[in-house]
């Protein structure tokens, strides 16, 4: 395609040479064009790695709420809504138990909101493999809230009643 004929159908696109040129992939006028992730999101990765690296401290100091509550769906032993920072990564730690991992997929900021959506998998033993979605809501940028929906809550039920056994019932009741 000759170059008048390339540049007419780049401006019958909208599109002037010079600002494809400019805006090619991976130059410094892309990375400039592309939006700013939100801080929101940004909280969110942040929290991810610390999660991957299983710094629980970095949880507790730069990304947890005082007040935060934690809700976890199902029916089984570590499920229910946990509250404030020591429930949680107490929560946390039986889940280091299990060897959990998370993948985020994906994250969208909606004001205080960022819907997550990811791969969580078990390594100790293996046999949990589905993708959950977390809504975590965030004030002075801190996570305050975190909601879990799971794509296969039977197989996150079984699982988690298979790997994390109750005692039996005189042990299981707290003392009066």
């Amino acid at each position: 395609m000759s170059d008048p004929t390339r540049a007419a159908l780049l401006r019958a696109a909208g599109v002037g040479a010079a600002g494809l040129a400019l805006t090619a992939i991976g130059s410094p006028a892309a990375a400039a064009a592309r939006p700013k992730e939100h801080p929101n999101v940004t909280l969110i990765r942040g929290y991810y790695a610390a999660y991957a690296d299983g710094d629980l401290d970095a949880l507790r100091e730069r990304f947890f709420a005082p007040d935060i509550r934690w809700t976890i769906p199902g029916h089984h032993p570590l499920a229910g809504t946990k509250r404030g920072v020591e429930e949680v990564l107490a929560f946390f730690a039986e889940l280091g138990r299990a060897g959990f991992r998370a993948d985020p997929m994906a994250l969208a900021p909606d004001g205080d909101w960022v819907i997550d959506l990811h791969r969580g998998w078990s390594t100790a033993p293996e046999g949990l493999d589905i993708t959950w979605a977390l809504a975590f809501r965030i004030r002075s940028n801190r996570i305050v809230e975190a909601i879990n929906f799971a794509a296969d809550q039977h197989a996150a039920d079984a699982f988690f009643w298979r790997v994390y056994k109750l005692a039996k019932i005189p042990d299981r009741l707290a003392p009066r």
